[in-house]
């Protein structure tokens, strides 16, 4: 197994720490090879398929940026099939879109969200 040297700010590492302890990793490589291991799963997801796909897509963002989201999903109303909304604690809001539709439209939605740059949280999973 080849070794590496990462730098990380003191914020970063405790939270590694953190979830290390409460998910009970062996080790801070353990849980930075389990990272590395979701953050390809999730580029993976971006290689969405051609013709029809079902989707659900989750948003974090903050209640500020809410006329940004709301602006966003009308452009998408073609593959929403439903939207639900919900108010979290620090002023966010969590979005779960279902979509159903042409798979390239789906990733045109999930990558709109990503480029506006206002998400906290943002997951894509097609199916």
């Amino acid at each position: 197994m080849a070794i590496i040297s990462i730098s990380l700010n003191d914020k970063l590492l405790s939270e590694i720490d953190a979830v290390q302890e409460d998910m009970g990793f062996s080790g801070r490589s353990d849980v930075i090879r389990a990272a590395a291991r979701m953050l390809i799963d999730e580029n993976k997801q971006k290689n969405i398929p051609q013709g029809h796909a079902n989707a659900v897509l989750f948003l974090i963002h903050s209640q500020k940026v809410e006329d940004r989201v709301t602006d966003i999903k009308h452009d998408f109303e073609d593959i929403i099939n439903t939207q639900i909304h919900t108010h979290l604690k620090d002023e966010n809001c969590l979005e779960i879109f279902i979509l159903d539709g042409v798979a390239s439209r789906i990733n045109d939605i999930a990558q709109r969200f990503r480029k506006c740059g206002k998400m906290e949280h943002l997951k894509l999973i097609v199916f």
